[in-house]
């Protein structure tokens, strides 16, 4: 069993990462470049944590409150969490440009957001190495660094082409369910289009789920008809669930994962951020999954 925890979060901030997972992808918001970058508002850990990478916290005013990697990044004013923005809260550090994640709301705030004087830029969101490349070239172009964006996103493009490659060889794949949260006996867990089924495919994994995208209840023939291998969830993230209480859940205890007791618990913001530390992160949940059966 695995437990990374990489980060020191709230306890709703993995859970809430997850749930980013179910807004569509989209472009760009209006502009591309913020004529005036000297006072940002991050909105979106991910988003704080490239600019870190990128060597641009200078511009940083204020960030949400699922931001909370580097540690320096908790020295920033927290405007709120990025699902449950108000204007009054981003206006109140006076930015200069907004750069906000695709998915941060909820959509009234964001409008009025968007139809202030303040540049509002929105950078799209796919759970695929692509989709962070893009993330890190769009946040550079926006705070005028390009250059250092360009060189990032080759570092980051090879590091991630070679976490994908440790899993190349493995013949039998494990089948993953991941499980957002336990509420009244009733398993959460996700779908395709979701942070956490991008993940478990990256590492080499299989979603144990079909016939969903999000994240939905499931009954608990549908748990069986699953056949996980092993479950996997976020550590930090909402009400904690302990082993026992998983694992008695007789849908759950029916499965190979429950008969194993095999379960992964990363951190949230961790292991859905799709940043900088994306490239590690599929690195040890592939090891958590298959062992030394990973080749670095």
């Amino acid at each position: 069993m695995g437990c990374f925890s990489r980060i020191i979060a709230s306890p709703m901030v993995g859970l809430a990462l997850a749930f980013t997972a179910l807004q569509p992808a989209g472009a760009a918001e209006g502009g591309s470049v913020f004529s005036d970058p000297s006072k940002i508002a991050a909105i979106g850990g991910s988003i704080t944590e490239i600019v870190y990478a990128l060597g641009e916290e200078k511009h940083l005013v204020a960030r949400d409150s699922t931001s909370r990697y580097p540690k320096a990044a908790l020295d920033l004013p927290d405007v709120g969490y990025m699902r449950a923005l108000s204007p009054e809260g981003v206006l109140s550090v006076n930015p200069t440009g907004i750069l906000a994640l695709q998915g941060s709301g909820p959509k009234e705030a964001v409008d009025v957001l968007k139809k202030t004087s303040i540049p509002f830029i929105e950078v799209p969101e796919h759970y695929s190495r692509e989709g962070i490349l893009e993330k890190v070239r769009i946040v550079g172009k926006a705070l005028g660094a390009d250059a250092k964006a360009e060189v990032l996103a080759r570092e980051l493009d090879a590091r991630l082409t070679a976490a994908e490659k440790q899993t190349a060889s493995i013949k039998e794949r494990k089948r993953v369910l991941f499980v957002l949260s336990v509420q009244g006996g009733k398993i959460l867990a996700a779908g395709s289009e979701t942070a956490a089924d991008g993940m478990v495919r990256l590492a080499g994994g299989v979603n144990a789920v079909e016939g969903f995208s999000g994240y939905k209840q499931m009954s608990d023939e549908a748990i069986i008809t699953a056949r996980p291998d092993v479950i996997l969830m976020m550590s930090n993230a909402g009400p904690p669930v302990s082993d026992d209480e998983l694992f008695g859940n007789p849908s759950v205890a029916s499965t190979p994962a429950g008969a194993a007791r095999k379960l992964i618990r990363i951190d949230g913001g961790y292991l859905l951020g799709f940043g900088p530390r994306t490239a590690d992160a599929i690195h040890d949940l592939a090891v958590s999954l298959y062992g030394g059966q990973v080749t670095d």
